[in-house]
């Protein structure tokens, strides 16, 4: 009994680790490259350059290394009103695009390591879904 028991224990932990098993960060920003050209390539160009005073740049962008969570929640629900970005004012809304919270964290991974960003901080899901408004 006792040992049946130990072996339902360890079938189910391994299942749940193989299945719920964290991306690596190049799986996510594959994932996030797709969802940046659905979403924010409009708007932040293909080179994550913006429109200087309409679109902020996402590309060596102080206000996203900055507060990482604060760009989270600008992504999660949308942002309006000013903002500064590598000292240019924006006074822009971005809408929610509507994306879930592992379809946020890919878009961040690819955000903060293409063009010339490099984070070493990987986003996973679970620390945008405690990102709250």
């Amino acid at each position: 009994m006792k040992y049946g028991f130990l072996l339902y224990v360890i079938i189910v932990e391994f299942l749940v680790m193989r299945f719920y098993q964290q991306k690596t960060l190049e799986q996510s920003m594959a994932d996030g490259a797709e969802i940046y050209a659905d979403f924010c390539v409009q708007c932040h160009l293909q080179t994550g350059a913006g429109v200087s005073g309409v679109f902020p740049p996402l590309n060596q962008s102080d206000y996203l290394f900055e507060d990482l969570d604060r760009s989270i929640r600008g992504v999660k629900y949308g942002l309006k009103g000013n903002i500064v970005v590598n000292d240019e004012t924006y006074a822009g809304i971005m809408a929610s695009q509507g994306l879930d919270d592992e379809e946020i964290a890919d878009v961040m991974n690819y955000i903060l390591n293409s063009w010339d960003n490099s984070s070493e901080i990987q986003i996973s899901p679970e620390r945008v879904a405690n990102i709250v408004k």
